[in-house]
């Protein structure tokens, strides 16, 4: 209903009509996809917290930045390029929601989707409020928000940098901006169970840290600073700068177990924790938007990459917050493993 609201305010070129529109549409996807986050955490084995939680961003990756690239880059041709065809590439990918919806509707029977998660008693209201309340007075809780909100913002700082960079100041084109993206997220969806399940084995927190982390910013860097060492519109250059996107891509999926942590700091408030993940899920578009707006225009696009870089410096220092009592898979000592 948005998504058909905000392509008829296209049509109208009234700016007010066309942000408003697009502001409402921001709720479609974190009602479905991190309510989906919230079910599989109320279901699966604790040990198991974190290769399941891959899994889910296996699928979140591989829908919004690969298939939604790829869908782009063949329909927005096929409708004449320009701005008309990326309208009706719009219209047309809400086909692929509606299969989406139909195979949750009737596909999905495990019995905690139909039933309340809450506990009884409390309000909506209440539990709406209680992941805000957790957050101030739970410390830990509110160290993994902030690293939540930190984790995708340079994604999506860079969806609102790098297309023009790559597809106009370097020449490659806007097709093969759709591709790179689609390959660097790849890269991404291939990661994101084997962190996982790493971090079942190592410890959640350390996967977090230096996978996520460190390695996350290093591979931003790279994402950044390659595509302008190679020769502009080259072949052979597209195909290394797309590695070196690859590169972030796949050590973003090292933040996957975060979404095994929030709720194992807070174990009697579950829902509350993950309901202060999924908040910051969704407000790391905001956050990354946020950074750009700031820091372009004194800074420029350099300067902007380079924040983001300061962030995950913070957010490495909150991890130190994050130790929780993880069950191992193969019983390994937790102490020893998260000193």
């Amino acid at each position: 209903m948005f998504q058909a609201a905000f392509l008829g305010a296209l049509s109208t070129e009234s700016i007010p009509l066309v942000a408003a529109t697009y502001f409402v549409r921001g709720f479609g996807f974190p009602l479905f996809a991190f309510s989906f986050l919230v079910w599989v955490n109320a279901v699966v084995p604790k040990e198991r917290n974190g290769a399941a939680v891959g899994w889910f961003y296996v699928m979140f990756t591989g829908g919004m930045p690969t298939i939604g690239s790829l869908v782009a880059m063949g329909l927005i041709p096929a409708f004449g390029g320009g701005f008309f065809g990326e309208r009706w590439a719009m219209a047309a990918s809400s086909l692929i929601v509606i299969a989406g919806f139909l195979i949750a509707w009737f596909g999905v029977r495990e019995k905690h989707g139909s039933m309340r998660l809450a506990p009884e008693g409390e309000s909506s209201r209440q539990v709406i409020f209680s992941g805000v309340k957790l957050s101030l007075t739970n410390k830990r809780v509110m160290m993994g928000f902030l690293t939540r909100l930190i984790n995708t913002a340079p994604q999506f700082g860079m969806f609102i940098i790098l297309p023009t960079v790559i597809a106009e100041t370097l020449g490659w084109g806007q097709s093969r901006w759709s591709l790179m993206t689609s390959i660097v997220f790849a890269g991404n969806i291939l990661f994101n169970a084997a962190f996982g399940a790493l971090g079942d084995r190592i410890g959640w927190t350390t996967t977090v840290r230096w996978f996520g982390i460190v390695g996350s910013a290093i591979g931003l860097l790279l994402w950044w600073y390659v595509p302008h060492w190679v020769p502009a519109g080259s072949d052979w250059g597209f195909i290394v700068a797309v590695i070196a996107g690859t590169v972030f891509g796949i050590l973003l999926a090292g933040f996957v177990p975060l979404g095994a942590i929030m709720p194992a700091l807070a174990p009697d408030h579950k829902g509350a924790a993950m309901a202060m993940y999924t908040t910051a899920a969704g407000g790391a578009t905001f956050l990354g938007s946020a950074v750009v707006a700031i820091v372009r225009p004194w800074g420029g696009n350099v300067g902007v990459v380079w924040a983001f870089v300061a962030l995950y410096a913070l957010a490495f220092l909150m991890t130190f917050a994050l130790k929780v009592d993880q069950p191992r898979v193969g019983k390994k000592n937790i102490a020893a493993a998260e000193a």
